[in-house]
């Protein structure tokens, strides 16, 4: 019985290669195998020089590092209130994540987009008119990390609820504010590492759902990466997928990454725990 489970999680595991490794092959292919010339990277060496690309990227890292930054400082301390607080709120919180799931993104983009032009017309006398002229700064537009932030809230309070269930939240704060720890500290010293990895999947979330986001940014005449692939698809469509390869290979390095530095932080914060005791 154990030989014939391993055998289908191990067929199970080669269809799921396939699936996910034959279409990425199948774009390396088309970038390199130029008819008449043979294989060929030349589509690859125009990305560094084409324009637009380096800063579309640098916008999509921003967006996405300001992201992660704003859903978590919003979503950790209101998980932790209801948690061990007000532990009744808890459907309203789960409802109120889950909204962004019920209104499709173009609606939602519609709205902020209403939104956006009604306050220049009617707020011009008023303070509030730079603060929506900030918002749309093309250099880095704060108003996408509100909206990816909006749209990323479901996936966020998922990982947290998992992460806050395998914890025993209540009973490490106790124990931390029996030794004489203040809240904030309880918090950062006794349930944020053990809340890790519970961190570090929801911004892998939300990191894959801004550089891949393109509808919001494009109704509202952005440009971040996923826009300018489109866009240059037009036109060039090798260097597109050549390009759509290479941020694909980018999202996994940045993901290998975070995943490194996280395992790397908790086998020290073990190890620290096992010299003490």
């Amino acid at each position: 019985m154990a030989r014939l489970t391993a055998r289908r999680g191990t067929t199970a595991l080669a269809l799921a290669g396939l699936y996910f490794l034959l279409p990425l092959a199948a774009s390396v292919a088309f970038t390199i195998d130029v008819p008449g010339e043979g294989a060929t990277l030349d589509a690859y060496r125009q990305i560094l020089g084409a324009d637009g690309f380096l800063s579309s990227l640098l916008l999509s890292l921003g967006l996405a590092a300001a992201t992660v930054t704003l859903v978590l400082v919003l979503l950790v301390p209101a998980a932790l209130a209801v948690r061990l607080g007000a532990p009744r709120l808890r459907p309203v919180l789960e409802v109120v994540c889950s909204l962004p799931l019920v209104v499709p993104p173009i609606a939602l983009v519609a709205g902020v987009g209403t939104v956006l032009r009604w306050g220049p017309d009617h707020l011009a006398d008023t303070p509030l008119f730079q603060t929506f002229t900030a918002l749309q700064n093309p250099s880095f537009p704060a108003v996408l990390v509100i909206v990816y932030t909006v749209m990323s809230l479901p996936f966020v309070h998922r990982a947290l609820d998992a992460g806050l269930r395998a914890v025993d939240v209540r009973t490490l704060v106790e124990a931390a504010r029996s030794c004489g720890a203040s809240w904030p500290r309880a918090v950062a010293g006794a349930v944020l590492p053990n809340l890790r990895g519970t961190l570090l999947n929801a911004a892998f979330l939300t990191l894959a759902l801004v550089l891949g986001e393109f509808t919001v940014a494009r109704v509202l005449g952005f440009q971040p990466f996923a826009v300018w692939i489109v866009n240059v698809s037009g036109t060039q469509a090798r260097l597109s997928v050549a390009v759509s390869v290479l941020s694909l290979l980018i999202t996994w390095a940045l993901l290998l990454v975070l995943a490194f530095l996280g395992g790397r932080r908790t086998s020290s914060h073990q190890n620290d725990q096992e010299r003490s005791a």
